[in-house]
Order: structure tokens, then sequence, then C-alpha cells
């Protein structure tokens, strides 16, 4: 079995990473790491630059997880890009991150986790950064 995570370089994406790993241990799997662009890579500071995945690949790879790293420009569809990936691959969880927003930000603006949790055929772990009192 493979655990997707959706990877981006921000402490959303490192508690992502972590749940991943601690998932792939638990459950003897291998890692599908991917990190997507919302569109021109140059000016998306969540599309990791070489540095951030190799960090990302080393820490996964010092827990005894084996991982498979993708990159690629989703024209503005994560979710899309996720859903297609877990599809594509023999995934059996996806894990994401979440950042905290405010009711009126849930309400107005749309989600990549909400999308990924409504349509993934697999079960999606959403994680939050931990907070300093825990």
């Amino acid at each position: 079995m493979k655990i997707l995570v959706g990877y981006v370089p921000t402490p959303e994406g490192e508690a992502a990473l972590s749940a991943a790993a601690a998932e792939a241990t638990l459950r003897g799997a291998s890692i599908l790491l991917l990190n997507t662009s919302r569109g021109d890579s140059y000016i998306d500071a969540r599309y990791a630059n070489a540095d951030e995945l190799a960090a990302a690949e080393t820490k996964l790879r010092e827990a005894g997880v084996e991982v498979t790293i993708e990159q690629a420009l989703s024209e503005g569809d994560v979710a899309g890009a996720l859903l297609k990936a877990a599809a594509a691959d023999d995934v059996g969880l996806i894990v994401l991150g979440l950042r905290r927003r405010s009711p009126v930000g849930k309400l107005i603006l749309g989600s990549t986790a909400q999308r990924v949790l409504l349509e993934s055929p697999v079960p999606v772990l959403a994680v939050k950064v931990p907070s300093p009192h825990d």
C-alpha cells in the first residue's frame, strides 16, 4: 500500500509529512510525496525547491520509510492533482495538512482539503500544526 502526502514547504506540510511517516511505519506502507503548484512554479511559494524536497526525503528515509517524490504544475487544481495521483497509484490513504481559517474564510473560499475529503475514494487523514501548548 502507498500513502499519498500532499506536501508543501510550510508548517502544515511538515505536519502532514510527520503524520504520513507515522502512518507508513504503522502500516508497513511506502509514501508517495506529491508537491504541486497552483500555477507558475516561480511565483508559488508552495512549490518546493530541490533543497526542501531533499530535506523531506531525508526525513522520511531516516524514519525507515520508502518514498517516491513527484512534483508537477497543477494549473490551479491542486485537489484534482491529488485525486488523480491517488487513483493512478495504489494509494490507500491520503494525508493532508490543514491551515487554520476563520469561519468567514471557510464560507467564502473553496478548499483543496475540503474537495479531497469529499471526493476521495480512499480515507483521508487531515492534520493540523500542533499548537504551542501541545
